[in-house]
């Protein structure tokens, strides 16, 4: 029997409920459950394909190539399991399939109205393709008040009702902040928060208030009294030095414990957190530091490459080493000298972006690392712009270019116009909506024996997850290598280029997919555990 925990917040924005149901997703993973994520986000775009950076973070990838929320990252590097397409919908995937049912006269001639037929689509999402998991946690988007998020408090009220009693559990996520003036936390914003719920007919069976220390035993008796739970269901989240620490940090203020007890489920002891408590450990105590320069387009707001900080992270827990990162936002490139903000760096990494905007600066980073035998990692675009870079410096080329940036002579880099998916042939047009339409999740790849990369794979075939609608053109491969730049990986039909590096080079790869995607604490992807470790290596050369 699957059973199902809803996941809601209040009072504000940002409170953490992506990684308490990533975290409460291992615990139950470590008391021996199986379990599913889902998110349910309350906005109107079909997905956050088309949305800015700066508005959302970053797009998360899936394997069957679905772009969804970046909570989805946290839940595969928590509990390991894949996200699918079927884990992430959004109120305008939702009005869309509707509309187009009603526009194929599905309905009949009937009224469409929220209720029954948005909230009805809410719950087929819900508790559909579970695959017979012990638990499904779904996380709902948004603040507990939000007009957009009323039809999916509403669709989960309905199923609180609808499944069997000792089924569903309501866990509600709050703010206790700390006045400093009075000297006191305050329990309101948690009372109104949860009488905001109520109001709407959900009653949380858990209360989890984030705080930054601990809260005194009277008021959270207080807390439980007002908001009609018991004392022991009043879970302290406290702030933690690390997100990987959560798991533990949640255990020992007994949330695990208290799910089970909701759904009536015997508490079989300790659950097996081993492998927590030693990432933690080599958190806490690195044998030794890194600095990484992030050379982006969008590092004013740090989620727009979530996956990539944190694959960064794993790749310094693979080498036990503390990983500092600086960010620097490649425009300054374009009036000042790359030598005066990289000359201090051990390793330098240029990731993903659209658009001309800050690609010169991109490329002068990649001639840097090139030219002063720094570690170098080009992912995506990345990949792209060392190539240019290349070619414009060794290959006699200073015309070369992306047709992303406008007409050239030089079509280093072109739009993709039709590429193989499982043996069936995509076509896409330069005209076509921006939606959806790039080369989206996992491929495979044939790596060339011998070459840097397979060795740091172990294998010559891989799996990696693609977002782009721009490639390297292989009419240049010839001009390219005799730069000394080798086309080391590319896709199976030998027509779209997936990895280049330089033997000569210390370590010099680009890859055209996103590695970052894949990697999780306790198996850091292989390609940044090599990174990490070449630039703790270049480090004890200065």
């Amino acid at each position: 029997m699957t059973r199902y925990i809803f996941i809601t917040g209040g009072v504000v924005s940002s409170l953490g409920k992506g990684l308490a149901s990533a975290a409460l997703g291992a615990l139950l993973q470590a008391r021996g459950y199986t379990v599913r994520l889902r998110k349910l986000d309350p906005y109107l775009n079909v997905d956050p394909g088309t949305m800015s950076p700066y508005q959302h973070g970053e797009v998360y990838v899936t394997d069957d190539g679905a772009e969804t929320d970046l909570d989805l990252g946290h839940y595969e590097r928590f509990t390991g399991v894949p996200a699918a397409k079927a884990d992430n919908i959004t109120t305008g995937r939702i009005y869309q399939d509707i509309i187009a049912r009603e526009r194929r006269g599905d309905y009949l001639g009937g009224t469409v109205q929220v209720i029954p037929h948005v909230t009805d689509a809410i719950k087929d999402f819900v508790l559909s393709e579970n695959g017979g998991v012990d638990f499904v946690l779904c996380e709902i988007g948004g603040t507990v008040g939000d007009i957009e998020g009323l039809p999916f408090f509403e669709a989960i009220r309905q199923l609180g009702n609808e499944l069997p009693r000792g089924q569903t559990c309501f866990i509600h996520l709050t703010l206790m902040p700390y006045i400093p003036s009075a000297g006191e936390m305050k329990t309101k914003p948690t009372q109104h928060s949860v009488k905001e719920l109520r109001s709407i007919g959900i009653q949380p069976d858990i209360l989890m208030c984030r705080c930054d220390r601990p809260i005194p035993v009277d008021e959270r008796r207080k807390i439980a009294l007002f908001c009609n739970v018991r004392p022991s269901a009043v879970i302290q989240a406290m702030d933690v030095d690390t997100i990987y620490d959560v798991p533990n940090a949640y255990h020992a203020e007994g949330l695990d414990t208290e799910v089970l007890s909701v759904f009536g489920l015997p508490d079989k002891g300790t659950p097996d957190l081993t492998k927590w408590h030693n990432i933690t450990h080599a958190i806490r105590e690195p044998e030794g530091d890194v600095t990484i320069a992030i050379v982006g387009k969008y590092t004013g707001l740090k989620d727009a490459y979530k996956s990539l900080m944190e694959s960064l992270a794993h790749g310094g827990i693979a080498n036990k080493v503390r990983v500092n990162l600086k960010w620097l936002e490649s425009e300054i490139f374009d009036t000042e000298d790359t030598v005066h903000h990289l000359e201090d760096v051990n390793g330098i990494l240029v990731p993903g972006g659209f658009g001309e905007r800050g690609s010169q600066g991109k490329i002068a980073a990649a001639h840097f690392a090139r030219t002063r035998d720094i570690p170098f990692f080009g992912i995506c675009f990345g990949m792209q712009m060392a190539v240019i870079e290349a070619l414009r410096n060794l290959g006699d080329l200073p015309q070369a270019s992306s047709t992303e940036f406008g007409p050239t002579n030089e079509p280093v880099v072109g739009l993709m116009t039709e590429w193989m998916h499982h043996n069936e042939l995509v076509t896409r047009g330069a005209d076509g909506d921006l939606g959806g339409t790039m080369r989206l999740g996992a491929y495979e790849a044939q790596l060339k024996a011998g070459s840097r990369i397979a060795d740091i794979y172990g294998s010559t075939t891989i799996s990696e997850r693609h977002r782009h609608r721009y490639e390297v053109n292989m009419t240049y491969r010839e001009r390219l290598e005799a730069t000394g730049m080798v086309v080391s990986g590319v896709s199976p039909d030998g027509l779209l280029p997936e990895t280049i590096e330089i033997p000569t080079h210390p370590w010099y790869i680009g890859v055209q997919y996103h590695p970052e995607l894949k990697s999780k604490p306790f198996a850091p992807h292989p390609l940044f555990s090599s990174f990490i470790e070449a630039a703790l290596t270049q480090s004890r050369l200065v």
